[in-house]
């Protein structure tokens, strides 16, 4: 899988010639056989509105800024807070943390920004702890991105609180070339349900954080085995789409795809603050695994853009 990623971002011309095949590899690189789906927890259902904040750390403070942000994890479990936040790291590419907030709309980010404020002026201890964070931090990026239901595949059954790793396939596009990136999405997804296949993902466009237009596809997955199946389910795919699916969708990366990138994350729930309804699915592996700390409240504003704060 490195390998053929590696390969993907070399220079342009060759990226336009493999866009359609590796797109395939990406999507397909956690498929196994399809089941009976099960009902989906709606508390952990993918969110309208996604606010991503990557964060790259200094060198060798990455376990320092753990113990922060697990303190302020545990002090939130505590206290009524704006809104959760599912916390990952980076697995491939430039070594990040990556924070995962959902919001229903942006009036409810709104909200919450003006709502840690205020719990930060009610919590100073916390206000220090994220200061501490923050000094720990080399530089930062904040996405906002909207859910397109139409381009997601089997995004209904997602359940996030079962997701232990995240990879993340980011397409940037030439401008104007929106529609052919949801033809293309739409042929994988038919290639998809021919072979068939019960993996999801969902689909978000972004809108701000970084130039469009772009889409982001989140694909959760509980673990890591089902990418030893990538060789033999690449060949089903490419079987499945068909000549014609194919030819489309390299004119259409040709035409229309200016680069991807896939990274893979790790979610670690001592990093994260959810509620016990998203947890539901899976308390055992939600619950953090240390005692909390002796702080009387902590909070982490990573819910805000980061040009607010």
């Amino acid at each position: 899988m490195a390998d053929s990623l590696s390969t993907f971002t070399g220079t342009y011309m060759k990226t336009i010639r493999l866009v359609a095949p590796v797109l395939l590899i990406v999507v397909s690189a956690s498929i196994l056989p399809a089941q009976d789906q099960k009902a989906a927890n709606p508390a952990a259902a993918p969110p309208n509105l996604v606010l991503l904040l990557h964060q790259e750390i200094q060198a060798g403070k990455t376990k320092e800024r753990q113990k922060l942000e697990s303190s302020i994890s545990r002090a939130c479990d505590r206290l009524e807070t704006p809104n959760d936040w599912i916390g990952l790291q980076s697995l491939s590419g430039t070594q990040e943390a990556l924070l995962f907030d959902p919001f229903d709309s942006f009036e409810d980010l709104g909200k919450s920004n003006i709502e840690w404020r205020r719990f930060f002026a009610a919590h100073p201890d916390l206000a220090q702890l994220q200061e501490e964070i923050d000094g720990l931090v080399v530089s930062d990026r904040t996405i906002i991105a909207a859910r397109r239901d139409d381009l997601g595949y089997l995004a209904d059954s997602i359940d996030l609180s079962e997701a232990h790793y995240m990879r993340v396939l980011d397409v940037r596009l030439f401008p104007g070339h929106e529609s052919d990136f949801a033809e293309a999405i739409k042929i994988l997804a038919d290639a998809y349900a021919k072979i068939p296949a019960d993996t999801p993902w969902v689909v978000y466009q972004v809108d701000v954080g970084i130039p469009t237009p772009a889409f982001l596809v989140f694909m959760p997955m509980p673990e890591l085995k089902p990418n030893d199946e990538l060789l033999s389910w690449r060949a089903n795919l490419i079987q499945a789409e068909g000549e014609q699916a194919a030819d489309a969708l390299q004119k259409i990366a040709r035409e229309a795809f200016a680069s991807t990138e896939t990274n893979l994350y790790v979610v670690s729930p001592e990093l994260s603050h959810v509620s016990r309804e998203f947890a539901a699915s899976d308390p055992d592996f939600w619950k953090h695994k240390t005692a909390p700390d002796p702080v009387p409240g902590d909070i982490k504003p990573k819910t805000q853009p980061s040009a607010s704060r």
